[in-house]
């Protein structure tokens, strides 16, 4: 029997974009950080549109930092991306170090680099084993959070800190490394080349990994330019770009290693990069070993650093200039300063401005991966829900950058 002329209106939409579903996904579910939403429209379960929210942690990064002296920023930047707070805090204290015009001793530059590579390590290894428990792997999610142990007790060893190390200061450091810290190392990196091992077989030729990451969440070349992404989502689509390599700093010139980059930029090469940079950042590590110089780890100006605390108690100089720096803090030269370094997510930069005072005038941060975020909707359109688990994954999105 024939509906009604009023029915089938009702029942068969005139206008095809109505069969279009709205859907927000996020931010309680459990991939998606706490403060992520995606706002989808979805054909079925295709995605037509996502819009993203990345959310607000209501830390104010840069406000803060205004708020505070130079040194007091520090804290600040172990929360931009905690799971490799090194390469933050030295990012800026080099920024601020240009503006003052100083160089640091030959031995803080080796250290900082060792740090620095060994944190970029330690997230790789967060990203990846977090990306794999997301796709069902959580063996390997174990196994990788258990090598980040290993790093983390080298990072304690060194900064008294496993996260939130504030390390880091204007013309140095806190801590030089410990006198055994070779050892510790050497024993670290022989249990972490077995675990790397082990998910490399487990991970990198498993079918279901395979058919999960290839081909998914693909970014052209010229598209992941135009983003302006940096970091594994440049390279993994096939751009050789590596702040490192581009623009040296502390004695990465120095150093031999490559930059592993993909051909197709999805969410495969860009686990394959990520898990290579892990052993291009222990090359690096051993070689700043064998040439790590003798010598201190902080200069001795006492209008940037403060005095000894033996000199503190003993002496009313020392007292006095314990007193300015930490009241008034160090008096950088009024001007301005980008320093960019190379972050585990790609480029991180501190642009800082001073007008002379021991206060920061302005500070801004590039986080890599806000940038990444900006280029999600363009890589999940045309793809299935389940996607979005993965590419968001390998983006390895970090709220302290994203929110600033």
């Amino acid at each position: 029997m024939a509906l009604p002329a009023r029915w089938k209106d009702k029942i068969v939409p005139a206008d095809p974009s109505e069969e279009i579903m709205e859907l927000q996904m996020g931010p309680s579910h459990p991939a998606s950080h706490g403060t992520i939403k995606f706002n989808l429209k979805l054909d079925g379960e295709k995605i037509v549109d996502c819009d993203v929210e990345v959310g607000y942690l209501h830390r104010g990064f840069e406000k803060m930092c205004e708020q505070g002296t130079w040194t007091q920023c520090f804290p600040y930047t172990d929360r931009l991306n905690y799971a490799s707070p090194c390469i933050n805090n030295v990012g800026f204290a080099l920024a601020v170090e240009r503006l003052l015009g100083i160089d640091t001793t030959e031995r803080c530059k080796y250290v900082r680099l060792i740090m620095s590579e060994v944190a970029r390590i330690a997230d790789h290894l967060t990203c990846l084993g977090m990306a794999s428990s997301e796709v069902g792997a959580t063996t390997v999610a174990f196994y990788m959070l258990e090598a980040r142990e290993f790093l983390y007790d080298l990072i304690e060893a060194v900064t008294g800190a496993r996260l939130t190390v504030t390390w880091c200061r204007v013309g140095g450091m806190t801590h030089d490394l410990p006198a055994d810290f070779n050892d510790r190392m050497k024993a670290s990196f022989a249990r972490l080349d077995q675990v790397l091992s082990d998910c490399d077989k487990l991970l990198s030729r498993n079918r279901v990994f395979i058919d999960r990451m290839a081909g998914v969440g693909k970014l052209p070349k010229e598209e992941a330019i135009s983003y302006g992404l940096t970091g594994p989502l440049l390279r993994a689509a096939g751009v050789s770009y590596d702040v490192r390599k581009a623009h040296p700093y502390l004695v990465y010139d120095r150093m031999e290693f490559e930059v592993p980059v993909g051909d197709r930029g999805d969410n495969y090469d860009r686990f394959n990069v990520r898990f290579q940079e892990m052993y291009q950042s222990k090359r690096i590590i051993e070689q700043a070993i064998a040439a790590l110089p003798e010598g201190p780890v902080t200069i001795t100006d006492p209008k940037v650093v403060l005095p000894e605390k033996e000199k503190v108690y003993n002496s009313i100089e020392g007292l006095m200039n314990h007193f300015k720096l930490i009241m008034e803090g160090i008096h950088v030269p009024a001007g301005e300063v980008y320093q960019a370094v190379e972050g585990a997510n790609g480029e991180l930069g501190f642009y800082i401005v001073s007008d002379g005072s021991g206060r920061p005038y302005r500070v801004r941060v590039r986080p890599p991966c806000f940038l990444g975020m900006g280029a999600l909707n363009k890589m999940l359109i045309g793809r299935m829900i389940p996607d979005i688990i993965t590419t968001f994954g390998m983006i390895n999105m970090i709220g302290g950058e994203c929110d600033r």
